[in-house]
């Protein structure tokens, strides 16, 4: 009898430190499945299926225009594990910023070509770039070109500016602690990524500044396993039947991502500790580029059958055939891999006065194969963001505010 007692003592207390980590407001849960589609019902009653979370910022003002911010929570669980994809590109900028700041005294800054080399095994050289007016690579045109169009390469080449230690430990030095970016968006082995390009800066043509290779010494925990799926795919194409392995790979908790973006978005908001040491023109270029939309950019120049104005917009949006309004703007990431869709952004509307935060990710793999991309992105995953961010917005729309806010700051101009 005792050890019946016993056993559940630490059931129990188990259970509890389980669903500790669960943030969920009944509130959100019943506005959204208010009115709600099938489609977006079965997802909501399907949490386990479908892993989604979600984060509703709400934003009222003071009478001095300040934001004060409300989160409500469905189904967020800093233990769940969901991959991030190309979401670990907005810390990795913010980042890639925070560090070509602090060599000024070398006379670069963001705009300063930058020429990356190669000196290890898998490593591509990058000495130009036609997408950019000058024809060469900048960590400014390649932060760019990671918000409008969440490109990859330019990704990995703020990746290996930082290097991956430089980059995770400072990260962690923030608070971020359960964060961690641990390799590229090409094929390499831990080994590879761990290893980083010399990297040079030109002003004026002639060579200003030459970082050389760097060698990660940063220590990560995988002592908790991380298997999804009932069976993947491997590097070969090969079907495996056993789930695949995200132990080593890239993580990112949606909750650090919201409080990322809110960081950049109203810094003053933010614990100073949590913040990035960035410029005023940082900020300006961030903004534009977070918002601007993919027929705005000249530079580079976009082929908008592909790359669409909604292209990495998943609330609302994400339609090749549907234009955002003249009157609304999405600041925001975006990450799509592995069967996972993700979302963080700030929704301005002029027109109404309108102002929120939305975060959320979903997992949308029916079969349970990774690496197939068999995933019902299409089906399932792009319509459940629209519909949440649509229902969120028409309450936001209908809620009575203290204060209109004023939203002139967020009205950019565009290339």
């Amino acid at each position: 009898m005792k050890v019946f007692i016993l056993l559940m003592y630490f059931f129990t207390h188990f259970t509890m430190a389980l669903n500790a980590q669960l943030k969920h407001n009944s509130w959100l849960e019943t506005l959204l499945k208010t009115d709600a589609t099938p489609q977006l019902l079965q997802v909501l009653d399907n949490p386990e299926t479908f892993q989604y979370q979600l984060i509703y910022t709400k934003i009222d003002r003071d009478r001095h225009n300040r934001p004060i911010f409300t989160n409500y929570y469905l189904n967020v669980d800093r233990g769940r594990y969901f991959y991030p994809a190309s979401m670990v590109k907005l810390p990795t900028a913010l980042v890639a910023l925070e560090k070509i700041n602090s060599l000024r005294d070398k006379n670069i800054d963001k705009y300063s070509p930058m020429l990356t080399d190669s000196s290890f095994k898998g490593q591509t050289a990058v000495l130009s770039d036609k997408t950019a007016k000058s024809g060469l690579p900048s960590i400014d045109h390649y932060i760019k070109k990671i918000f409008l169009v969440s490109d990859n390469d330019a990704y990995n080449r703020l990746y290996e500016f930082c290097g991956q230690q430089y980059l995770n430990e400072t990260l962690w030095n923030k608070g971020y602690n359960e964060l961690r970016i641990t390799r590229r968006f090409v094929k390499m082995n831990a080994k590879e990524n761990k290893h980083t390009n010399p990297i040079r800066f030109l002003h004026e043509g002639n060579l200003q500044y030459r970082q050389p290779p760097a060698i990660s010494q940063a220590r990560f925990d995988f002592s908790k396993k991380i298997l999804l799926g009932r069976a993947h795919l491997d590097s070969d194409d090969k079907f495996v039947n056993a789930p695949y392995d995200f132990t080593t790979h890239n993580r990112a908790p949606l909750e650090d991502l919201q409080l990322m973006m809110q960081s950049v978005l109203f810094p003053q908001s933010v614990d100073k500790k949590k913040r990035f040491h960035l410029t005023d023109d940082d900020y300006k270029k961030l903004y534009q580029y977070m918002s601007e939309k993919p027929s705005e950019s000249q530079y580079p120049h976009y082929d908008t059958t592909e790359f669409f104005d909604s292209y990495t917009k998943f609330f609302f949006f994400k339609d090749g055939q549907q234009k955002i309004p003249d009157h609304i703007r999405c600041f925001n990431k975006t990450g799509w891999s592995h069967g996972f869709l993700t979302d963080v952004c700030y929704i301005v509307d002029f027109k109404h006065q309108v102002e929120f935060m939305l975060s959320g990710c979903i997992y949308v793999n029916s079969d349970g194969v990774l690496n197939d991309n068999k995933y019902e992105y299409v089906e399932t995953g792009y319509p459940f963001f629209k519909e949440v961010g649509t229902k969120i917005y028409e309450y936001e729309l209908k809620r009575k505010r203290r204060r209109k806010p004023d939203l002139a700051a967020w009205q950019l101009h565009y290339d």
